[in-house]
């Protein structure tokens, strides 16, 4: 994998100027390939010089007119985005949009071509180059239109979240690829091979570890006949001088830049091979909604609702032990990936602190409880049990009414919604939920 090659792969997935400048090198090609193609064709649409050097400025004007309305919009939406969602939005979403890039990349190459058309006109009109400019200008037309419409729905919170969720889900099924069997995490076992023999530490820049060659490493480890571990979990800090490696047995004669060229650093968290990193950033947006600036728990609740999507799909994963081995069934590496610990707690604590005064976030939180407690296997209800009875506690303390209490202890998946008999399916819940409160609390 290599830290260059990865973190410039990762580089030209999360910029806009990339397509556009693949565009600029594409006309420079197809233009003469056009002209070539007029030549053998001989059409004679009978416009003159005149009419095609204003169609060619035409052309020119929108094109430009949309790369400045398009840039400078972007810029506001970036800032927007930033203050009212969370900024870790804008690399992870806006920038790696398609559409968006795509889009920006017809403004150039139609610019380009169309300049390139005008400057080779002379006594003789270019039929085909005409044909294609026309046909670029009202495609420019079309997609601009088009993209208006797509950055109005994209930048709602709910697309944004789902945009999160979707890529969450998706690097989730990567890192853990197997449906869970009859048990949850494998547990880590003999973890040590007669104590730590070489520790490679991180040489260079601080920076965040955003993957991990765990194939190579295996490989590595495997032909010195060693075990490696990987001390920094993905999405760690690593400063200079910490500890990146622990070789074991003969794999500490391994070449330090041989197992750090299997790891890659970059600036900032990307989703590419970090499960937690989605519910980080559907957590902060959730935090934001709630905090009192903003105060828009409606959002938080639509933040939950992925929440509780990415939640039930971990559940239903098999999540990784701390070592794997090689084809012949030796461990080789110590790898630690999140545990279903991990993920919950990162899900519920924040929101739960903060928005447990809100009535919506608390039958929201309830709801995702108690479908959680039914649908995912029985050794995962354990952790959704101790938050649900830690919401509990805090409704205690929070509600000094009593009706209030109670309609806060509804599971409801829309918050304050249309619940109807969801409600009155779960008030035996709710009622159980308060009398286990003032058991404990006795």
């Amino acid at each position: 994998m290599g830290n260059g090659p990865y973190r410039t792969a990762n580089y030209v997935k999360s910029t806009l100027w990339t397509i556009p400048f693949l565009a600029i090198a594409l006309v420079l090609v197809i233009a003469p390939v056009v002209r070539m193609l007029d030549a053998q064709l001989g059409w004679n649409s009978g416009l003159g010089v005149a009419g095609a050097q204003a169609l060619y400025q035409t052309v020119i004007t929108l094109a430009l007119s949309f790369l400045v309305f398009t840039f400078g919009s972007l810029l506001v939406a970036l800032q927007v985005a930033s203050v009212q969602l969370t900024p870790r939005i804008i690399a992870t979403t806006l920038l790696r949009d398609n559409i968006l890039r795509y889009t920006v990349g017809l403004f150039v190459f139609s610019l380009i071509f169309a300049v390139i058309a005008l400057d080779r006109l002379n006594a003789t009109v270019h039929e085909t180059v005409t044909l294609l400019t026309a046909i670029l200008g009202i495609s420019c037309i079309a997609a601009f239109l088009f993209l208006i419409d797509h950055a109005a729905r994209l930048l709602r919170p709910v697309s944004m979240l789902a945009c999160v969720g979707d890529a969450g889900l998706a690097v989730i099924e990567s890192v853990y690829p197997h449906q869970v069997l009859d048990r949850g995490r494998v547990p880590d076992t003999d973890t040590t091979a007669g104590g730590p023999r070489r520790i490679v530490r991180h040489a260079g820049p601080p920076y965040t570890l955003l993957a991990v060659d765990c194939a190579s490493l295996v490989d590595e480890a495997r032909e010195s006949g060693g075990i490696i571990e990987v001390v920094p979990q993905i999405g760690d800090f690593v400063a200079d001088g910490e500890p990146l490696f622990v070789l074991y047995g003969r794999a500490a004669a391994l070449d330090d830049r041989i197992v750090r060229s299997a790891v890659a650093f970059g600036s900032e968290r990307t989703m590419d091979e970090d499960p937690l990193f989605s519910f980080r950033i559907i957590v902060d947006i959730a935090l934001k909604a709630l905090s009192p600036a903003i105060n828009d728990p409606t959002t938080a609740v639509l933040a939950l609702d992925q929440i509780h999507r990415l939640l039930r799909a971990v559940g239903k994963r098999q999540l990784h032990a701390a070592t794997m081995a090689d084809d012949h069934g030796h461990r080789r590496l110590i790898y630690r990936t999140p545990s279903w610990e991990d993920f919950v707690c990162l899900a519920c604590i924040e929101i739960r602190r903060c928005g447990a005064g809100h009535v919506q976030i608390a039958r929201r939180l309830r709801a995702m409880f108690d479908d959680l407690s039914t649908s995912l296997p029985p050794y995962r209800r354990d952790l959704l049990n101790r938050e649900s009875r830690a919401l509990t506690r805090m409704l205690d303390s929070l509600y000094t009414l009593p009706d209030d209490l109670s309609l806060a202890r509804i599971p409801d998946l829309q918050g304050l919604g249309a619940s109807g008999g969801f409600v009155l399916a779960h008030r035996e819940s709710a009622v159980r939920h308060g009398e286990m409160s003032r058991r404990s609390s006795d």
